[in-house]
């Protein structure tokens, strides 16, 4: 029975699971401010430590690796090299837009995820309601609020830590389009663990050595530099 670190860095709460034969069987979330990888080990030694695991003993780890906060995403990325690189363990590398359209409430058609991008743009991206699951309408990319649901078909549910920062964004009146409570837009290890576990059975691993987050845009900080050059 593979036994499965997951990891979900990418927002303002993260949170970091444990499963064995697809089955969580613990989860923590942390508070935000966690800036540094250093800060994630005690929380993954504590759980692991709990159901009497080592290090050695995680088979693999799945990794919510964006769009998102680009310091989230590296916390989680480089935590993921780390085990990779020092047990041997295989990495999924999970988009995380895949992760919060988990979130979709009950009977739910259509969703867009909203991270906020800065001016006046977003990351989003569009799943369909297909059998129950999820399925991409249009992938994870740097696009406007207002474009994005002038196409999608209604009714259609939002979600993303991204949504208060674009509320203008939100036509008023409309009952097509659902604002999901504040509770989902976080995405949540353990959707990291189902995501990743589809992507396992596929045969979709990446070498810990190109592990790299989506970030889509640029930091700005690098913008800014490459603009001055």
């Amino acid at each position: 029975m593979a036994r499965v670190l997951a990891l979900e860095t990418s927002g303002r709460v993260g949170s970091v699971a444990l499963a064995q034969d697809r089955v969580v069987v613990a989860e923590e979330q942390y508070p935000h401010g966690l800036k540094h990888a250093a800060g994630i080990v005690p929380i993954i030694d504590r759980l692991c430590r709990a159901r009497g695991w080592m290090p050695r003993d995680i088979e693999v780890v799945y990794v919510s690796v964006g769009p998102g906060s680009f310091t989230g995403l590296r916390v989680g990325v480089t935590v993921a090299k780390a085990l990779a690189l020092a047990t041997g363990a295989k990495v999924v590398a999970v988009p995380t837009a895949d992760v919060l359209a988990r979130n979709a409430p009950e009977g739910w058609q259509n969703v867009v995820i909203v991270l906020d991008a800065k001016r006046d743009q977003v990351y989003t991206a569009v799943y369909a309601n297909e059998g129950g699951a999820p399925v991409v309408r249009e992938a994870a990319r740097l696009d406007d609020l207002r474009a994005v649901l002038q196409r999608v078909p209604r009714p259609v549910h939002l979600i993303g830590e991204g949504i208060p920062y674009h509320q203008r964004s939100i036509p008023d009146g409309d009952p097509g389009v659902v604002t999901t409570a504040p509770e989902l837009w976080q995405g949540r290890a353990t959707a990291v663990v189902e995501v990743g576990d589809l992507l396992a059975r596929q045969g979709q691993f990446t070498d810990p050595d190109r592990l790299t987050p989506i970030y889509i845009r640029r930091p700005e900080a690098e913008e800014k530099l490459m603009s001055k050059q």
